[in-house]
């Protein structure tokens, strides 16, 4: 069985992958792109791609050797999972593994957009503190706040559990089926969700239907002081529109994890003090992708073994 992995993974998992698998690296730690995923496909049994590895319509163009895509990762919206079906390929993806770091991340970057963490950083940085005062970088309260969850999975039942418990907040959420929760949240549709929250998270994931999902209209429907935290996908928000609503100040501010054409981040989102941005840091934790890791090679496992396998897509 030929095994490609499209980049460097942590030392105990790549370690299982050369010695169980004789799995081949590449050197570029770049996504792959069209051409390069058609020719992995032809030439590879089972392949091991994650986030921006363009196995696209067009890379299931050519003859198709690959029976395996064990995504690294829960999100697999750079694979197109109809023209995999179609020939023949198998995906599976990473679920449970990535579920607390995340929600982690977004209370990180709720906790910073409130109180303007990053923006009092860089005057710090830059020599421009010129000491305590009473009203200086005043930001929002967090503490019995209200929070709207927007997709209520694993994720973002993990963040209610931790503004819930933690911080006193109310919550509610807009989801395709209300959940049975160990905790007081409200479903409602969006549009009532986005009025009546003071922050908002979103956590769905990347489907053709979310797609966009915040706009212009759903901006403007979000309360003048409220925060908008994306640790979904880049291209859940209309990101055009949110520079927009954060230049004009329609908007409290915003924290961002993730973007649309990542590692693509415009300037005019760079340049604002109103928005926090990490760089994709959502699951960056050492024993959070060796977790990862290791539900991937439990997908290769079945595979080789031709057993069901535990994570299909």
């Amino acid at each position: 069985m030929r095994l490609l992995v499209s980049r460097a993974q942590t030392a105990r998992v790549s370690t299982i992958l050369r010695e169980e698998f004789g799995a081949e690296f590449r050197e570029n730690d770049a996504p792959m792109g069209v051409a390069e995923a058609r020719a992995a496909l032809a030439e590879y049994d089972a392949l091991l791609p994650t986030l921006g590895d363009a196995f696209v319509a067009e890379a299931f163009a050519g003859p198709v050797r690959a029976k395996l895509l064990a995504n690294f990762g829960v999100g697999v919206n750079h694979i197109d999972l109809q023209a995999a079906r179609a020939a023949g390929v198998n995906v599976t993806n990473t679920p449970g593994a990535v579920t607390d770091a995340t929600a982690d991340i977004a209370m990180t970057l709720l906790l910073m957009s409130a109180r303007r963490a990053s923006e009092g950083e860089r005057m710090l940085r830059a020599g421009d503190w010129s000491g305590w005062a009473p009203t200086q970088m005043l930001g929002a309260h967090v503490t019995g706040k209200r929070l709207g969850i927007i997709g209520m999975g694993r994720i973002g039942q993990a963040v209610a559990r931790r503004a819930h418990f933690g911080f006193g907040m109310e919550i509610a959420y807009a989801t395709r089926s209300p959940k049975d929760l160990p905790f007081t949240a409200r479903p409602l549709p969006l549009p009532d969700v986005l009025a009546w929250a003071d922050f908002v998270v979103l956590a769905v994931p990347a489907t053709a239907e979310t797609r966009n999902m915040i706009g212009a209209a759903e901006l403007a429907a979000m309360r003048p002081h409220a925060h908008l935290i994306n640790v979904a996908r880049g291209d859940v928000v209309d990101e055009v529109a949110l520079i927009t609503a954060l230049e004009a100040g329609q908007i409290g501010g915003a924290g961002l994890d993730v973007y649309a054409q990542e590692p693509l981040v415009p300037e005019a989102l760079r340049r604002l003090n109103n928005v926090t941005l990490l760089p994709h840091l959502g699951t960056a934790t050492e024993e959070v992708r060796d977790a990862m890791g290791m539900m991937a090679i439990e997908n290769l496992r079945a595979f080789r073994d031709g057993k069901a396998l535990p994570n299909p897509v």
